[in-house]
């Protein structure tokens, strides 16, 4: 089984999969790997350039593909993750506001902090992942006001079939007005 984990950055992605992998190293769920696809992305330098304006790196989708190619049974995080084979989709989310607060706090500019959120409110990967792979396949979870801990739970209902699929039950188009 492979467990797409999205969102856009600063929705928790990183620390849920982590607390919940942790959790998978016992008898009673799958084993699952995880893959932090952005410590792939750098470590193996599956990159195309740098985005000097983003001061980021530009994924080289192909590469990440072939590297990912075989693997299965892993939950696959990152903001990118939903463009890769899945069966089913968590896309996380996070009230505009809150994520930008978020992204601020770990250093990112007041620009890349802000495109972020208008991102997150006109529900950019939501729709990408939909696309990719059937409204049948998402599974949206809501982490404005959930710690990690509950983040984490509902990811674990994804993972062991616990939860519907659900998609477009998140609403922040509010923030654009």
């Amino acid at each position: 089984m492979r467990i797409a984990v999205t969102g856009t950055p600063g929705t928790g992605k990183t620390t849920a999969t982590e607390l919940l992998a942790s959790r998978l190293d016992d008898d009673e769920h799958p084993d699952l790997e995880a893959v932090h696809l952005n410590t792939v992305l750098e470590e193996e330098g599956l990159y195309t350039e740098v985005d000097a304006d983003r001061e980021s790196k530009v994924a080289d989708l192909d590469a990440l593909e072939s590297w990912l190619e075989g693997r299965e049974d892993v939950l696959i995080e990152s903001h990118l993750a939903h463009h890769f084979d899945a069966d089913r989709v968590a896309v996380l989310r996070c009230a505009p506001e809150t994520l930008e607060k978020r992204l601020r706090e770990r250093g990112e500019t007041e620009a890349k902090a802000a495109e972020n959120a208008e991102s997150e409110a006109l529900d950019v990967i939501l729709a990408e992942a939909a696309e990719e792979h059937g409204l049948e396949s998402i599974y949206e979870i809501d982490t404005t006001d959930r710690d990690p801990e509950a983040v984490a739970d509902a990811l674990e209902a994804v993972v062991t079939g616990d939860r519907e699929p659900s998609a477009g039950e998140v609403d922040f188009v509010g923030y654009l007005e």
